[in-house]
């Protein structure tokens, strides 16, 4: 029987990578069809089923929410096939359920899996998330700046004016005066409806999305899987626990944090090497979404290895009736 120092990453990705694959495929049904509720549990049955063809002791570190509100998938929940090394999971079904629902670009299936213990156990809260791409140094942007700063510091850095830096944003009320400040010094903005998970991984390639910098509140354990993803395609990142009451506090106890303060790093909240999987749904910037012709369903998969820095374009053609 193996033990979790068998965590191989380079044979368990493409299984990751089927995972993703079959999650999208049973959600592509629904896209457009209004459905956000049915869209996201075709997905997170199809993936329940694949992770546990899977030879590993996985348990669901991020996935869709708390025991007693998820009936599958949940935190905690035990998945695989039991007979390989123990491994952190951290999923969304269906990043994007609105999206899909209503055929936005930017929907996603996406999941993370690295060696037990190493993914953060962040409670069901929002997160202060700042991202942006490789090859800066360390801390060039801080959480502890304001919006105008932190683009001013990145354009620094980047040998341009701070009217050339795009941020991306999440479209909230409780974004306005973000995006106020951020206008005031004429820094390009790209607004997204939902979908930070796709918004941080922009940030690592700025060539091909034109997006230099996330930033906002979001979901935490979306926040994990944005870091699982940067750790594989280089960026920094930087995240904040928020919490709107004592309920709250007492659910990021529970999952064993004990700063309530803390600014976690991306290797903070992702502290050994990973693998990431994320397919499209729905044509995006990152992935194309699915396409259908007579017969056949296509799907493609960005792929990666943070041990290697690998990062695979997996284009799955498959029958369908």
């Amino acid at each position: 029987m193996s033990t979790p120092q068998d965590f191989n990453d380079r044979m368990l990705s493409l299984g990751l990578a089927r995972v993703a694959e079959q999650a999208a495929i049973a959600s592509a049904r629904l896209i457009g069809h209004g459905d956000e509720k049915a869209a996201d549990q075709a997905a997170v049955n199809a993936m329940r089923d694949q992770l546990n063809l899977l030879d590993i002791k996985g348990v669901v570190v991020i996935g869709e929410g708390e025991r007693d509100e998820a009936p599958m998938l949940f935190i905690g929940e035990e998945v695989g096939t039991g007979n390989g090394p123990g491994v952190d999971i951290a999923l969304d079904p269906l990043e994007g359920t609105t999206l899909t629902a209503k055929d936005m670009p930017n929907a996603l299936t996406v999941i993370a899996m690295g060696p037990r213990g190493s993914m953060l156990n962040a409670p069901d809260v929002y997160m202060d998330k700042l991202a942006i791409g490789p090859n800066y140094p360390e801390d060039t942007v801080t959480l502890e700046m304001s919006p105008s700063e932190r683009v001013t510091a990145l354009a620094k850095a980047k040998g341009v004016r701070p009217d050339e830096i795009k941020v991306c944003l999440l479209e909230r009320p409780r974004h306005d005066e973000i995006l106020a400040e951020l206008r005031s010094i004429g820094a390009s903005i790209r607004l997204i409806t939902d979908g930070d998970v796709a918004g941080v991984m922009h940030c690592a390639e700025p060539d091909l999305t034109g997006i230099d910098m996330y930033m906002g509140t979001g979901g935490a354990p979306e926040g994990v899987l944005a870091a699982a993803a940067l750790k594989c395609m280089g960026g920094q990142m930087y995240g904040r626990l928020l919490f709107r009451n004592d309920d709250e506090r007492g659910r990021a106890r529970k999952h064993g944090v004990e700063d309530l303060d803390r600014v976690y790093k991306r290797d903070d909240m992702v502290t050994d090497h990973v693998i990431f999987a994320a397919t499209g749904v729905t044509n995006g910037s990152i992935v194309p979404g699915i396409k259908r012709v007579p017969g056949w369903i296509e799907t493609e998969t960005i792929l990666m290895r943070s041990k290697t820095g690998s990062v695979r374009r997996v284009i799955y053609r498959n029958p369908f009736d």
